[in-house]
């Protein structure tokens, strides 16, 4: 109808959708605010550290790699090996037959391993997920996989398909290994620097290289493998566009906390330094973490900065020869309220150390403690349903932190 043909607006339901539009505007508001708040008394409640944590043994697996859950299915668990199989748990009971076992594709050759899994947050519905390891020839791959139909416990393994195979030549160590599906619904995960020593292929500060970064992507695109998020932070200019971070080590393990979203990020060091980043996504976009510059907080090759400054850590520990330290497995932030002593501190271990070890995120001054429990070589740590947290050990043994 042309304008000039309109009946003139009733007064009273302009006023009416005022008065909705101000309401929905209060309500936005409203739960803003709900948000801040609830993101605050997270980090205003913080554990002492001191202890009230034993270690309950859930099963014994093959050199067991990772935890995780799926979204939907409370009564199960899965647990990675570093072979290629894929175990799970239902009703905390080891299943008689692996969730998914593509040990043949995996060369589990010196660190070239099956690294990790994570379920789609549809994974209910849409059956997907996806699985981080190394080829037979080396290389990093993600690919997807589909729950058979029908089952809880089985997947389909002719549904596989590959997102991104990453060259990683000539060295078979610095693999990363972490997936993650972020806050953001997107896929995350990280790579390592491509191996050697020192960075020697200086793939960490190439923002051309997908090694030694940390990787986004949309798996769910319709016309290709993946898709990018438009707004990672190399769309439209020089370096590859689906990099998110970079001046990265070897990042074995990397989570973000339930409760603020913030990235907790565990970068193994090369000799004298093991570090821990926690900061935003929006901290974290673009960002620089330092390798091979910097070692943690300390000069590597300070003849070789990045692009851009580097980002310090928040934590460092030292894994120089005599420290009994070696690498660093990173952990969570705990949000399991059945554990109020570690509630809100990151948790951590060293593979050769052992002993299980936490620390406040936002501590004004080192607050590093140890929970007193030790686990053996331990591989890594996993979250599952209500925050529970779980560590694995590289001679078999699986383990829920439990109060006690």
């Amino acid at each position: 109808m042309p304008t000039s043909m309109r009946e003139p607006p009733d007064p009273i339901s302009t006023r009416r959708l005022a008065a909705a539009l101000a309401a929905v505007a209060v309500l936005a508001i409203v739960l803003a605010l709900a948000k801040t708040s609830s993101r605050a008394d997270a980090r205003d409640r913080v554990g002492s550290g001191d202890g009230g944590v034993v270690l309950s043994q859930i099963g014994t697996f093959d050199n067991p790699s990772y935890v995780a859950d799926a979204p939907g299915f409370k009564k199960l668990l899965f647990v990675t090996e570093l072979p290629g199989r894929i175990e799970v748990l239902r009703k905390g009971k080891p299943q008689a037959h692996p969730f998914l076992d593509i040990s043949d594709q995996v060369s589990f050759q010196a660190e070239d391993w099956l690294y990790s899994v994570v379920f789609a947050p549809d994974y209910k519905k849409s059956r997907r997920f996806y699985v981080y390891y190394a080829d037979n020839d080396g290389n990093l791959r993600i690919d997807e996989f589909k729950r058979r139909r029908g089952s809880e416990t089985k997947a389909t393994p002719s549904s596989q398909r590959n997102l991104l195979t990453i060259v990683h030549q000539p060295f078979s160590n610095h693999n990363g290994g972490q997936l993650q599906f972020g806050p953001d619904g997107y896929l995350w995960f990280a790579t390592g620097d491509g191996g050697g020593g020192g960075d020697q292929l200086d793939n960490a500060r190439n923002v051309n290289s997908l090694l030694g970064k940390l990787i986004r992507i949309d798996p769910t695109a319709k016309k290709a493998a993946y898709g990018i998020p438009p707004d990672n932070p190399f769309v439209g200019r020089d370096g590859a566009d689906e990099i998110y971070a970079y001046g990265l080590r070897n990042p074995w393990r990397f989570d973000f906390d339930s409760a603020t979203g913030e990235l907790a990020l565990a970068d193994v060091g090369q000799d004298l330094v093991e570090e821990v980043d926690i900061l935003s996504r929006a901290a974290a976009r673009g960002a620089n973490f330092g390798w091979p510059q910097f070692e943690g907080s300390q000069f590597f090759d300070a003849a070789r900065p990045g692009p851009d400054p580097a980002t310090p850590p928040v934590f460092t520990y030292s894994s120089a020869s005599g420290s009994g330290n070696c690498s660093i497995t990173g952990g969570y932030v705990v949000r399991d309220p059945a554990l109020p002593t570690l509630f809100g501190r990151y948790v951590y271990a060293d593979l050769c150390a052992g002993q299980l070890r936490s620390f406040a995120p936002d501590s004004p001054s080192p607050d590093d403690k140890a929970l007193g429990p030790s686990v053996s070589s331990p591989t890594s740590f996993g979250e599952g349903r209500g925050g529970r947290i779980y560590v694995t050990s590289l001679d078999g043994p699986v383990y829920q932190l439990v109060a006690g």
